[in-house]
């Protein structure tokens, strides 16, 4: 079995590991971009390094939101991160606005009762 290794950037070679898979992240761009008023069918392109620094990226935003939720999770004397604590992690840390709608139109659906209230 392989072992990860850290995650290294070095200019004129190849970065990796990688913990989410480049070619669906390419594929999230292609289709992401496809929806903003261009012409149906138009292919866009995306150059090599984008999808690894969008990779990074999402590593970085979920290991933030994570760290979070683990905060709230302690503070609630548990050791299994429930999804009340991740809408904690949301409402408590103002670089998660941005999601706090999401969370709130979820949360009543999903059983989170008074999590952002």
């Amino acid at each position: 079995m392989r072992l990860a290794r850290p995650y290294t950037v070095a200019v004129g070679r190849a970065a990796g590991p990688h913990a989410l898979p480049l070619a669906r992240i390419k594929k999230i761009m292609k289709r992401s971009t496809a929806g903003d008023g261009g012409a149906g069918g138009e292919s866009r392109m995306i150059s090599g390094e984008a999808p690894v620094v969008f990779s990074r990226a999402c590593e970085l935003f979920v290991a933030e939101l994570t760290r979070a939720a683990w905060a709230a999770t302690l503070e609630g004397k548990r050791r299994t991160v429930h999804r009340e604590d991740v809408a904690a992690a949301v409402r408590d840390v103002d670089l998660f606005d941005f999601l706090a709608a999401l969370v709130v139109a979820h949360g009543d659906a999903a059983g989170c009762q008074g999590a952002l209230d």
